[in-house]
């Protein structure tokens, strides 16, 4: 019987490779392990998921218990892979990528997702969005005509004001920048 776990701050793939090691180190068969989320071959016994939970800990990362904490925790990692690590265009919207991936309705997902996090889902995309161009900017390899294409902003002007009304800065002013404030990802 396999277990499936929740791993909250779990972000990047660096992240994913050390949870890959913490399931290692314990002797703990993975099935299959992306952003947020572990499956297992073999069962895990409680004396061994306080391992875990601890070893985890130690490491940065929360081992979910809380069926609401688990869905948030997904949420998040749909947005932050698509927004950070896909290279294909996303051709549906936030709201139908995350209901079809969750199978829950999305006004659902979205009251859940407010209720707990203080801010909405939307919000945390405008954000996680601004993050990613911030990054982009800072590496100087694309322009900002590229980056707004990549990240699916329906123009320049359009990713400059939520830039400036996210930032308090245009894009051209944070590039000048000489120590920009980039965020990690699980603290957006």
């Amino acid at each position: 019987m396999t277990n499936t776990f929740y791993i909250k701050n779990m972000v990047c793939p660096r992240c994913i490779e050390s949870v890959g090691e913490v399931f290692s180190d314990l002797n703990i068969e993975i099935s299959t392990i992306e952003l947020g989320k572990v499956t297992t071959i073999t069962e895990v016994g409680d004396a061994k998921k306080k391992q875990l939970g601890e070893k985890l800990t130690s490491r940065g990362f929360e081992l979910l218990q809380d069926k609401n904490s688990k869905i948030i925790s997904q949420i998040k990692a749909i947005i932050i892979e698509q927004i950070h690590y896909k290279s294909e265009e996303l051709n549906v919207n936030f709201s139908t990528l995350l209901s079809d991936k969750l199978h829950h309705d999305y006004s659902s997902l979205s009251k859940l997702f407010s209720s707990v996090e203080s801010i909405t889902i939307e919000r945390f995309i405008i954000k996680q969005k601004i993050e990613h161009v911030k990054e982009l900017l800072f590496y100087k390899q694309l322009t900002l005509s590229e980056i707004a294409f990549q990240i699916g902003y329906s123009s320049v002007a359009h990713l400059s004001s939520q830039f400036k009304k996210e930032t308090g800065m245009s894009p051209t002013e944070f590039k000048k920048l000489r120590n920009p404030n980039l965020k990690s990802l699980d603290s957006i």
